[in-house]
């Protein structure tokens, strides 16, 4: 149930003093507000401070509520509530799994009318609350079920907003649509009766290849990264489309370019596979995830070390590349004594693509010592195992 009292500005007061305390020994002193049991009271301490980096502006916002831990977690970031905006536009728009809110609040910056549906009561009537408090006028909120909100409904929308529930009764993590709920695929008649244009918010952990064949009428794909960690899987759909499709790799919060194709382009590229040059390239992981592995070879003028190897090499420095850029300083072929000779007690990054061995057990083997400006990779090329060393050129890139 909602503790309105939450929000008095005693209340509120005590939550912004305490941010930075030490929460455990905080606890312990229980509640000092009649009414507001002390697990409430830690909640929001701890839920605030969980949306400091992710949710800066919920942070900054005063009036604030926040619900449990999980509906944070299975929430966008507003840097990828964000990007989802610039994918949208018309009058109308409405979000059939609306949770604490953040891509409704960004949906409706571009967006005239956006209708918010969340099952559960309580987070819709907090979704409510922080709306009003954020100033986001044009968000209706209805707490009912999104698919039977449009089941019910007798009008069009422009777009229909999905992020189906990754979690089950249990809690425990769900990945494959069939496994989520919303099901999307057992719903897109339902979906294209009441909107021509769809965005699904879906795992990073799937297949996208697989999700396609679930997914017929997909216009779209974008893969959505924050500092080369893969975030989001967005696929916008369009009523009728039958073309192909076209991916594209997203890595925010770097100055790294977008990265566009198709599986078709992918597929066609004919690639070089050569022994390492003097420059060594590493695709951030949206690229990876996408599946690019030849198309940003041939897009760039690389030659690739190997068919299964997803790093790339040159003779001069190509720039602007969406990824990470080494120099290869030394080039070791792979003679175990020779190796551990060489390497023993070394200190840098470590590394490993298309290898047999793991970081951790080579890290063991040789006693590499982590850290340093040395960048080191055990790697395949097409012929043989080798250890390449390397300082990285792009520093400041993630």
């Amino acid at each position: 149930m909602l503790n309105l009292k939450i929000l008095e500005i005693k209340v509120q007061d005590f939550v912004q003093e305490h941010l930075d305390q030490n929460l455990a020994e905080l606890s312990l002193k229980g509640s000092p507000f009649e009414g507001i049991k002390n697990a409430e009271l830690m909640n929001q301490i701890q839920l605030k401070l969980k949306c400091k980096k992710k949710l800066p502006k919920w942070y900054k916002t005063k009036q604030i509520l926040y619900p449990n831990k999980v509906n944070i977690e299975q929430s966008s970031s507003e840097l990828t509530a964000n990007y989802k905006s610039k994918l949208i536009k018309g009058e109308s728009l409405v979000d059939i799994t609306g949770g604490f809110g953040v891509d409704s609040y960004y949906f409706s910056k571009k967006i005239k009318q956006i209708i918010h549906c969340e099952i559960v009561g309580s987070l819709s009537k907090i979704a409510s609350h922080n709306f009003k408090n954020l100033k986001a006028t044009n968000i209706e909120t209805v707490a009912k079920d999104g698919i039977l909100f449009l089941s019910d409904s007798t009008h069009g929308f422009d777009w229909i907003y999905i992020d189906p529930s990754r979690r089950d009764e249990a809690k425990n993590k769900r990945f494959f649509i069939e496994d989520c709920y919303p099901n999307v695929a057992q719903h897109l008649d339902l979906f294209f009766k009441r909107s021509n244009n769809i965005l699904i918010k879906l795992s990073p952990m799937l297949d996208i290849k697989a999700a396609l064949r679930a997914l017929p009428n997909t216009k779209e794909i974008h893969v959505v990264a924050i500092k080369n960690e893969v975030k989001e899987l967005l696929f916008v759909l369009k009523k009728g489309f039958t073309k192909e499709v076209s991916i594209e790799a997203i890595n925010l919060n770097t100055l790294q370019p977008n990265f566009k194709f198709k599986f078709s382009e992918e597929n066609k590229a004919l690639v070089n596979y050569r022994n390492p040059f003097k420059y060594l390239y590493e695709p951030n992981l949206a690229i990876l995830k996408a599946g690019a592995f030849k198309t940003v070879a041939l897009r760039f003028e690389l030659e690739k070390l190997g068919q299964h190897t997803h790093l790339y090499t040159s003779t001069k420095k190509i720039e602007n590349f969406p990824g990470k850029i080494y120099c290869i300083n030394e080039i070791l072929p792979y003679k175990k004594g020779k190796i551990r000779n060489r390497l023993k007690g070394i200190k840098g990054n470590l590394k490993t693509r298309n290898y047999p061995q793991t970081v951790a057990q080579i890290k063991k083997d040789l006693n590499i010592i982590d850290g340093g400006n040395q960048y080191i990779f055990f790697t395949s090329s097409e012929t043989e195992k080798q250890v390449l060393l390397c300082s990285k050129l792009n520093p400041t890139e993630i």
